[in-house]
């Protein structure tokens, strides 16, 4: 018994005869189209991964004004 992937069940339930083609080897007559989705995914991922870092460094720099803020009021202080 073969492997039922989750992608297969994807395709299946999004179209069944692009299933069924898939099934008999036929190719996507649309490469061109699909590499392009490709390229976009892509392209959106490493924007999404670029906005995280940029968020992690916001909170980074955030912490340290916080901490600098922090030893300047208790120099004041003593």
């Amino acid at each position: 018994m073969r492997t039922i992937r989750a992608s297969e069940i994807g395709v299946f339930l999004y179209c069944r005869r692009a299933w069924w083609y898939r099934q008999q080897g036929v190719r996507s007559e649309n490469q061109v189209e699909m590499a392009a989705g490709s390229e976009l995914h892509r392209r959106h991922g490493r924007r999404v991964l670029a906005a995280g870092l940029l968020r992690l460094a916001a909170m980074v720099l955030l912490l340290a004004a916080l901490a600098l803020f922090v030893a300047y009021l208790t120099s004041l202080w003593l």
